[in-house]
Order: structure tokens, then sequence, then C-alpha cells
């Protein structure tokens, strides 16, 4: 299984979906917020291109975007073709 990075933060609905969605299906995923670590809000926006809402969820170093991508993805069926 590839790893999976969710960059999140502190009262935010969309990444407690997101960490729902994955728990739910058992995948193991790693948790970085962005607002008790330095430096990673920045490390964020560098591999999401800029990207500053939260969630943003990448799969090894592909970016998939937030929770309405991971979401469409996994209605899509196309989520485990992409982890595996």
């Amino acid at each position: 299984m590839k790893n999976i990075t969710v960059y999140m933060g502190p009262m935010c609905s969309y990444c407690d979906a997101a960490k729902r969605l994955l728990n739910k299906k058992n995948i193991p995923y790693k948790e970085i917020n962005i607002a008790l670590e330095e430096g990673k809000m920045e490390e964020m926006l560098k591999k999401s291109n800029g990207m500053k809402t939260i969630p943003q969820i990448f799969i090894e170093n592909f970016h998939i975007g937030g929770y309405d991508e991971l979401r469409t993805l996994e209605n899509k069926g196309e989520l485990d073709k992409l982890i595996n």
C-alpha cells in the first residue's frame, strides 16, 4: 500500500470527513497538523502548488486535492487503485 499524507488543521469538518473515509476503509495515513507543526504549512503550500485549503491529501508524491476529490475517487471506485 502506498503512503498517504493528509495535511489538516483544527476545527476542520472536511479534515474530519477525510479521516472518517480513510479510517472506514482501513487505509493508514500520516496526519500532519499544519497549525501545530512548524514549517508544515509552507511544506503543504509548496507540495500543493499553493493550495491553502485543508485538507490537502497526497498519495506518495501525487497530490489528489482535498476531501471532495478524495470522495470523488472513492465514489468512482478509483481510490483503491491509486493506493495499491
